[in-house]
């Protein structure tokens, strides 16, 4: 029978635990709190990775081998050749152009007292997704200049210095004395002074006649002067009006440039005055009247923003209004950070503001600058909403960039595998812009 301890014998000290348990331990919790992370990680990010590389070489029944045909089809089909190539556009062009915006919103807005508000302003089209945007600017590039705003600046800036003609619709009714000539028209015979000459048109609604018409009035004659009157031969309603004469209601054609042309050279010009009328000198007698053809030129309708040639450059112009203010956010922060008086030391030296900014500036401000273009160099490859919503139908083959068209052939019955070959070219291009990114990011971490 063994005798139980005296009161007085301390316990016996428990054996620490071995580092490696504490570790494994450690790295247990670790594992478990990581754990539903990689979950997500594994069935969101790496399963459909894996899933799209190995698609990519099916053939269009999904259970055959297709080699690198799919991948192939990349270099040889038209619509991805274009899509690539507006892919290089977007990379090389939107970022820089989006970077350089923002650094210059930067500098510009740091020493004015208004600098914070105008900086919300540029930056508030972040908070509008790309599908509000596209809309947006479907409408800002409407070719018509009462609906788009693109359009209406420069139909206005254009008519501020090359005025359209009123009478683009105009030309020569019933039994006119005019025959059509170059776009213009001219007189079936000559004409004679003493004479009073009639060039009647139709065509111009009432509501497009130019706001300084006047009624029309006939030409008295003028001894060794040609006179007449041109104006809008048509009266409303059924059996009104003489056809051939001027009418109380019908207005003249205020401003109609009217030449005398004799063996094909212009002897004499005028133009008509607001009632129709006009005057011109004795040297026109013997020639035919012409109503040359910029009297009916075609009013100036403004830009095809949103045509074959231009809708890649437009859409590029809605990414850089949204991302500009991205841009300028990130690099404003940089710059509050540089040291002012390196700054302070350049314009001392006698370096003036653009000098410093060029030299100093710039160069402090090299690490945000390349943050912020290689995030939207990521981000212009995976474009794809503005360039769904803002083309028209006609125009969208020659907008498309390779989301887009990996979202058209994914959803074609027969496409499939040339869908996941586009999804894997993507990755590709974009790994060694993250891994570049990455590198940069460790070296400043290492600073």
């Amino acid at each position: 029978m063994t005798s139980a301890p005296s009161a007085g014998a301390s316990a016996a000290p428990a054996a620490p635990k071995s580092r490696k348990s504490v570790t494994g331990t450690r790295k247990t919790v670790a594992a478990l709190f990581l754990l539903p992370a990689l979950v997500l990680l594994g069935a969101l990010v790496v399963y459909p990775i894996g899933y799209s590389v190995v698609r990519s070489f099916a053939d269009t029944s999904g259970g055959g081998f297709a080699g690198f045909d799919n991948y192939k089809a990349l270099f040889t089909d038209d619509g991805i050749r274009t899509a690539l190539k507006n892919n290089i556009i977007w990379v090389v062009f939107a970022p820089a152009v989006s970077t350089a915006l923002g650094l210059v919103f930067a500098v510009l807005t740091e020493r004015v007292r208004w600098g914070t508000a105008f900086k919300l302003v540029v930056f508030m089209p972040m908070a509008i997704s790309m599908l509000a945007a596209g809309i947006i600017f479907r409408l800002v590039y409407d070719q018509d200049p009462d609906k788009g705003v693109a359009n209406a600046a420069w139909v206005g800036i254009h008519d501020t210095f090359a005025q359209s003609s009123a009478f683009p619709k105009a030309h020569p009714g019933r039994e006119s004395p005019l025959v059509a000539q170059g776009g213009g028209f001219i007189t079936r015979s000559t004409v004679h002074t003493g004479r009073p000459v009639a060039l009647p048109l139709v065509g111009v609604a009432p509501d497009q006649m130019p706001s300084g018409a006047k009624k029309a009035a006939s030409a008295g004659s003028e001894p060794g002067r040609i006179t007449g009157t041109t104006w809008q031969d048509f009266t409303r309603g059924k059996g009104v009006g003489r056809l051939g004469a001027v009418d109380p209601s019908e207005l003249g054609y205020a401003g109609m440039r009217i030449e005398a042309v004799k063996d094909g050279r212009v002897v004499a010009s005028t133009k008509a005055s607001a009632d129709g009328t006009f005057t011109l000198p004795a040297r026109a007698d013997g020639a035919r009247l012409r109503l040359p053809a910029g009297n009916f030129k075609e009013p100036y309708n403004g830009v095809d923003w949103l045509g074959p040639s231009l809708v890649t450059p437009a859409i590029i112009g809605a990414y850089v209004w949204m991302w500009a203010g991205f841009a300028m956010v990130l690099i404003a922060a940089g710059l509050a950070g540089l040291p002012r008086e390196l700054l302070e030391a350049a314009r001392v030296d006698g370096a003036n503001e653009w000098q410093v900014f060029r030299r100093v500036t710039v160069p402090l401000l090299a690490p945000v600058l390349a943050v912020v273009t290689v995030t939207l160099m990521i981000n212009v490859l995976k474009i794809f909403d503005l360039v769904f919503i803002v083309p028209p139908g006609s125009s969208q083959d020659d907008a498309d960039v390779l989301a887009l068209e990996l979202y058209r052939k994914g959803f074609s019955e027969d496409q499939p595998g040339i869908a996941s070959a586009i999804a894997v070219f993507l990755l590709l291009l974009v790994i060694p812009v993250m891994l570049f990114n990455i590198r940069r990011l460790r070296r400043e971490v290492r600073r």
